[in-house]
């Protein structure tokens, strides 16, 4: 049995933060809304985190989303950017938090093999990949928002087992557990 719900998926950033919003409804995705925070013209830090958790909070009040989905801060070269962007994504999971939402993560590659079948797409791809999914007419200016799109059509694709969660699921009995219909 399919569950009805409202997903919101977030790629998180301190300059342009995607977001993108899907509907599931009998088995079918479809997509609500989806676009970018723009945060580049705020001039410091803390501005930027207090912008992206109104943001966020107003998304959550606007679509009631059952479930958020985030994708996981990746390792990079630059420790003070990383520092930067897991600040934002702890201020989007805390707004989450703050109305009873789960979350859960997804690393970069996941979600990119998730809608691409290739961990190591592009930006390009993973949008047009979306566009043809979900019956997008164009693609926006900034991907970043087709990136919040895939992670919350990720999150669906995973049945909510993220980073947090897989470590509790493994092996076949997982997979009976998770698919009854598949294994009579």
């Amino acid at each position: 049995m399919v569950e009805d719900k409202i997903i919101l998926g977030i790629d998180p950033g301190t300059s342009i933060m995607g977001y993108g919003i899907i509907a599931i409804k009998s088995g079918k995705v479809s997509m609500l809304n989806y676009g970018i925070i723009q945060l580049n013209k705020l001039e410091n830090h803390p501005d930027k985190l207090k912008r992206i958790f109104e943001r966020v909070d107003g998304l959550i009040a606007s679509y009631h989303p059952d479930e958020m989905a985030i994708e996981a801060p990746f390792f990079g070269k630059n420790v003070q950017s990383m520092l930067k962007l897991g600040r934002a994504q702890g201020v989007c999971i805390a707004a989450s938090l703050s109305r009873n939402i789960p979350f859960e993560e997804y690393s970069p590659r996941r979600i990119k093999q998730a809608i691409t079948g290739k961990g190591s797409a592009s930006k390009e791809q993973v949008a047009g990949m979306l566009q043809t999914l979900l019956g997008l007419k164009e693609l926006p200016k900034h991907l970043d928002a087709t990136d919040g799109l895939a992670v919350a059509l990720c999150h669906y694709y995973s049945k909510g087992i993220g980073e947090h969660n897989k470590s509790k699921v493994k092996g076949w009995e997982a997979f009976v557990k998770q698919n009854p219909k598949r294994t009579n």
